[in-house]
């Protein structure tokens, strides 16, 4: 007669008493959403960082203070879609592992045993300060696991997320508000800066001085 397969679901005597191990489980994992966020947040001050010091060595922009300007916002806006999207992987991972807890990690943990080699079920001894340090101890080592997965995982999904998506679309969508304007906002968008307008006028006065007085010599000196 074929034997009954062990379903893949929990054990009882394996993680007993099960709600409480999920329970304390549950509560220490929630202790990882907060620096999972704050890992996407720190990823999102670099790339801003970065963005503001590209547009600032970028001596062609400064003759255009709105164009600067607008650059500045859409690499901003950008940037806080994709930390956004990042935020919410990296929650995902946690909960993922809230969710569903690693079975095989408890299968494999050492069994209390009697003398006779049966495993212990005394009601009295469930109560024990042992019992309750196995029980701590078990969990400890079970979020150290989870822990070392998330190292792992979550600086991937924020990667992912934000660096890669920065490199490939950071202003995709700019460049498509672009196509859609009209000649006029484009003229506005271009808008020089004023000083700098000034000064390429007094230049070109000056050039035209230079061009009429070489004209004037260049006559002079033709005439004798």
């Amino acid at each position: 007669m074929p034997q009954p397969r062990t379903g893949p679901g929990y054990q009882p005597h394996l993680i007993a008493p099960e709600q409480g191990y999920r329970r304390l489980i549950d509560g220490a994992l929630s202790y990882f959403r907060g620096p999972s966020e704050a890992s996407a947040d720190a990823v999102h001050f670099i790339l801003k960082e970065l963005v503001r010091k590209s547009v600032r060595e970028t001596e062609e922009l400064k003759r255009f203070p709105t164009l600067y300007a607008d650059i500045v916002a859409a690499a901003d806006q950008a940037l806080e879609r994709f930390r956004d999207e990042s935020k919410r992987t990296v929650l995902r991972l946690v909960d993922m592992e809230s969710s569903y807890l690693t079975v095989d990690f408890f299968r494999k943990l050492p069994q209390e045993v009697e003398k006779g080699g049966e495993l212990s079920a005394s009601t009295a001894d469930r109560y024990t300060e042992g019992h309750f340090r196995r029980i701590c101890s078990n969990i400890s080592s079970y979020i150290a696991m989870v822990s070392e997965t998330l190292r792992n995982t979550i600086p991937k999904a924020v990667v992912y997320c934000q660096v890669r998506e920065a490199k490939q679309s950071l202003l995709d969508h700019f460049y498509t508000q672009l196509g859609k304007m009209e000649g006029y906002q484009l003229a506005q968008l271009l808008n020089e800066n004023p000083m700098l307008i000034e000064r390429r006028q007094q230049c070109l006065k000056r050039l035209e001085l230079y061009k009429s007085a070489r004209n004037e010599i260049n006559s002079i000196l033709w005439a004798r």
